[in-house]
């Protein structure tokens, strides 16, 4: 059991949030969905790749804001594409791999290798990469790659 679980309020739509990222990532499951009496969730638990989550329909009284988010590492391009297009889709797309779903949730969908790249020992190639992260927005690995190259 998962010693520290994110927990997330929403506004009447935890279960179609739940049903949404459980959908969007491999290794993903519904675990229990407390009801009241036959209708509307007023608590969910779910898995995303392994990591557990608690929805709750808590009302409008708490929203989502930036100051939270969750870091989605990815291996290839193609991941950083699928997960970045589906997770934002009603949403809205932002700079440096952010963005913000339907939900008002915050996400980063990051290449493993920009850690990489930024901890380069050389300053200079880690400045270039920065700087080519700071002009976009869904995160482009041979961009990336080609500003580390650059001479």
């Amino acid at each position: 059991m998962q010693k520290i679980v994110p927990f997330l309020w929403f506004d009447g739509r935890a279960e179609e949030a739940m049903i949404f990222y459980t959908s969007i990532f491999k290794n993903s499951t519904v675990g229990n969905v407390n009801r009241f009496g036959e209708g509307t969730v007023i608590s969910a638990t779910f898995k995303l790749d392994g990591q557990e989550f608690i929805a709750l329909n808590g009302g409008p009284m708490f929203t989502f804001s930036p100051a939270i988010s969750f870091f989605v590492r990815c291996e290839t391009q193609s991941e950083v594409d699928e997960i970045w297009e589906k997770l934002s889709a009603g949403g809205e797309k932002q700079q440096c791999g952010w963005l913000k779903d339907q939900f008002g949730v915050s996400w980063q969908v990051i290449p493993s290798i920009l850690g990489d790249l930024l901890g380069d020992e050389d300053g200079a190639k880690s400045q270039r990469v920065m700087q080519a992260m700071l002009q976009m927005t869904r995160i482009d690995i041979k961009g990336l790659q080609e500003a580390y190259d650059h001479k």
